[in-house]
């Protein structure tokens, strides 16, 4: 344990490594559990000529729940991106596909970092922990792929995909399913 104060000095000496500290704890949670979503694009596509858009639906699936989610939440994404739905002779065409795969849930070391103040004294304080999975060893990991298509020759002009995870389906599930999407998108038209 290292001590931050001596005697006699006043408590914003603690104050000016509590907040820096619970930052950085912060911004490391949060790179950790984020999945940030990718994308490819011809680069020699002019999009800023694309104004409506038309869907694919998904003929067969095992999941029609998850892929009526995914088509109403692209529609949702793209509409308030400023796109038209247009059924005919729409300036892009959307497809999308997914993926469901169980994967082994982390059970590593963790390091936790902490401050606090006990009696006349503060300091900071270092420890590890090891996880030991609980129930499941395996949790339930989706990726979304969604493709941008030029109708007249049908060509794939734009591809995004992300991914997230969850436990169940029901809210939690929609919810995963309709911020990945936003995600996705949220990168088209990409940023030349």
């Amino acid at each position: 344990m290292i001590n931050l104060r001596r005697s006699g000095q006043d408590s914003t000496r603690k104050s000016v490594w509590t907040t820096p500290i619970l930052l950085l704890s912060g911004l490391v949670l949060l790179a950790s559990c984020a999945t940030k979503p990718k994308q490819d694009y011809d680069v020699n596509y002019d999009f800023s000529a694309l104004k409506t858009f038309n869907q694919l639906t998904v003929k067969q699936t095992d999941d029609p729940l998850t892929a009526d989610r995914i088509n109403y939440d692209i529609k949702q994404t793209l509409l308030n991106q400023g796109y038209v739905f247009k059924a005919d002779n729409a300036d892009f065409v959307v497809n999308y596909a997914f993926v469901t795969e169980n994967k082994e849930k982390d059970s590593g070391l963790s390091i936790g970092l902490g401050s606090g103040t006990w009696g006349s004294g503060g300091g900071i304080s270092l420890g590890t922990s090891i996880g030991i999975p609980l129930g499941s060893d395996t949790a339930k990991t989706q990726t979304i792929q969604i493709d941008i298509i030029d109708p007249t020759d049908k060509r794939l002009i734009w591809r995004g995909n992300g991914q997230y995870h969850f436990d169940q389906g029901g809210e939690d599930k929609a919810k995963g399913i309709n911020q990945t999407v936003v995600a996705i998108l949220a990168q088209f038209p990409p940023k030349k």
